[in-house]
């Protein structure tokens, strides 16, 4: 039986590396730091001991180091779940398949992926300058509709209520992942956790409205009066439910840790945004 991935399926580029992402199987390490901004990489690898490559394609920027004898990766994944979906296929082929056969490894290697990203809070008591880890990840995008993907007991009981929740909102078909419960409880360990809502879109998928009129005007209100057993939806983003639900197809570990920019029922931002988002940075290299 033939499982060679054909050059359609997977695309090689002419020095080897993998077609967006411009890397080499070796250059990416057990331990990936994903961030949407392309210059935010940098301020994640000036905390490394000694950098040891520097690569970019497009938004994708990626830094590979050692933080003491840790072998760490830190790559900018741009915005948005059509971009994880690139990014995180792409990992996976680096160290999953052989690029010489073109066939999937025997045995599999999983990540640990840890996303430091900025978010907007939706509960009151969520005070500018938190830092959230996602306990889980919900999806208002489409990506997961593309992929077959479980979800555990848990998952599906959140997924019904909040279906239910929001059956007012017609063309919306959510998805829900839970994160790694190894990275939650080291990573995560004595942080806010809650469920992130990722959307499609900055606007009026988030509940803004500048000038195109919103379909959903309601959205940010639906949103904060969810709630299912201790369970609560506490902050808005762009990536971590793709980057959850992609992680459990694929066989690897995911922790989404947001620093919390913007107070959604205050309608304030934060003064100084580098600030908190160098905390998120630092917290999570002290923990890995």
């Amino acid at each position: 039986m033939n499982n060679k991935i054909s050059e359609a399926d997977l695309i090689i580029n002419p020095d080897g590396s993998i077609y967006h992402l411009n890397l080499l199987p070796e250059d990416i390490a057990d331990t990936v730091i994903t961030v949407g901004d392309p210059d935010r990489v940098a301020e994640v690898s000036k905390h490394f001991d000694r950098i040891e490559l520097k690569k970019g394609k497009r938004e994708f920027i990626t830094h590979t180091g050692y933080l003491g004898s840790r072998r760490i990766s830190v790559l900018s994944t741009g915005i948005g779940t059509d971009n994880i979906d690139i990014v995180f296929n792409e990992l996976d082929a680096l160290v999953n398949i052989d690029f010489n056969s073109r066939q999937v490894k025997p045995v599999l290697k999983s990540l640990n992926i840890i996303r430091v990203g900025t978010s907007g809070a939706v509960q009151e008591d969520i005070p500018l300058g938190s830092i959230m880890v996602s306990e889980y990840g919900l999806g208002l995008d489409s990506l997961m509709h593309y992929y077959m993907h479980q979800l555990s007991g848990d998952e599906h009981m959140i997924l019904d209520a909040i279906k239910s929740h929001f059956h007012h909102f017609k063309g919306i078909s959510p998805y829900i992942t839970a994160a790694d419960p190894g990275l939650i409880e080291t990573i995560g360990k004595g942080l806010s956790r809650g469920i992130t809502v990722t959307a499609p879109g900055f606007y009026a998928p988030q509940g803004r409205q500048v000038r195109a009129k919103a379909s959903f005007p309601g959205l940010i209100d639906d949103i904060r009066s969810f709630s299912s057993g201790k369970h609560r939806i506490t902050n808005l983003e762009m990536e971590t439910a793709g980057i959850y639900a992609l992680s459990r197809v694929l066989g690897h570990k995911a922790l989404s840790v947001n620093a919390i920019l913007a107070s959604r029922f205050k309608l304030e931002f934060s003064s100084n945004p580098a600030k908190i988002i160098n905390q998120a940075i630092e917290l999570v290299l002290s923990r890995l």
